[in-house]
């Protein structure tokens, strides 16, 4: 297992190397261009800094850019003071960090929307920006890290489903056909896949055999045209690729562009050296997948294998 897990690591790809981690986004808002843009600038160098000049052009910034890690909001503005922002921003972005800047005590306002859950922290002005600059990035470390615990709880629950999936057809299907979509949309949904397709073999050519899931509901098979399935085939390692545009052999692949497939991972179904299938998983973004996903799917695809054995024997 650990070599399987080592070929995807390295070679001809970039592949199965983390992606940098990108910005955190946050969200300043304050009717005072002065103040505007000494936030923009407080925090540019660290964050992805969006603006706003009013809690009503905050919210139209936010439907086009969803969530972000933290919100600054000034207290007293025109037509929406900040709490009352804030406000309207916790059903549907209910994990960002806000945070208050008030100029002048309004005790109950303050109180009450801290209670309610709506304020992380308030800072009066004038506001000293070491100050601030600290409870922001603690802010977005709280945001950080509630974002790795939710992920971390839906893979844990995906991977279930997808054990629990595989263990059931290989005690209930009855025939290979019924065996294979079930398989291809439990890995999709376990790995948040666009595609996937899980097609058999006959000797090392693709047959019409195939289970698939899309997010779109149809899929274009175009395995037997790519050359990671060509590798996978004539190797039986799995093939990896996070972000097509970066890799110099897939970059200007014509199925690949033709279909917006930016990450793909081409598994090799075998059971006792018999190679009895391939498993596609796709995505339209390029993903980062962490070294307990790639031994997933490695013993994953044991399992499938079994599976499929099982399938073709009671038929």
């Amino acid at each position: 297992m650990a070599d399987a897990v080592t070929d995807i690591q390295t070679g001809r790809r970039q592949s199965a190397t983390l992606e940098r981690a990108k910005k955190l986004k946050i969200l300043v808002v304050d009717d005072e261009p002065d103040n505007l843009d000494l936030l923009y600038r407080t925090f540019r160098r660290d964050f992805h800094v969006l603006k706003a000049d009013s809690g009503v052009n905050a919210l139209e910034v936010l439907s086009v850019e969803g969530e972000v890690a933290v919100i600054i909001s000034d207290q007293r503005m025109p037509e929406m003071k900040g709490t009352e922002f804030l406000s309207k921003t916790v059903p549907q972005f209910p994990d960002t960090v806000r945070i208050i800047l008030t100029g002048f005590t309004d005790i109950e306002d303050l109180v009450e929307a801290i209670n309610a859950g709506q304020v992380y922290k308030y800072i009066t002005k004038p506001w000293d920006p070491g100050e601030l600059k600290a409870v922001v990035q603690r802010a977005a470390e709280t945001y950080d890290l509630l974002k790795q615990r939710t992920e971390e709880l839906r893979r844990a629950n995906a991977q279930m489903s997808l054990l629990t999936v595989l263990v059931q057809v290989t005690q209930a299907s009855k025939s290979l056909e019924e065996t294979l979509t079930p398989i291809a949309t439990a890995f999709a949904e376990s790995f948040a896949a666009d595609t996937c397709i899980l097609q058999m073999l006959e000797g090392n050519t693709l047959s019409a055999t195939q289970g698939f899931y899309s997010s779109e509901g149809t899929v274009n098979n175009w395995l037997n045209q790519d050359t990671m399935t060509n590798e996978a085939i004539a190797t039986g390692q799995i093939q990896v690729t996070i972000n097509v545009a970066k890799d110099a052999k897939l970059s200007n692949v014509s199925h690949y562009q033709d279909n917006g497939i930016q990450a793909h991972v081409l598994i090799p179904i075998t059971y006792r050296n018999d190679m009895l299938g391939v498993l596609s998983l796709q995505w339209k973004q390029p993903v980062s997948l962490r070294e307990d996903e790639l031994t997933l799917i490695h013993l994953s695809a044991q399992l499938v294998a079994i599976a499929l054995t099982s399938s073709l024997c009671s038929q």
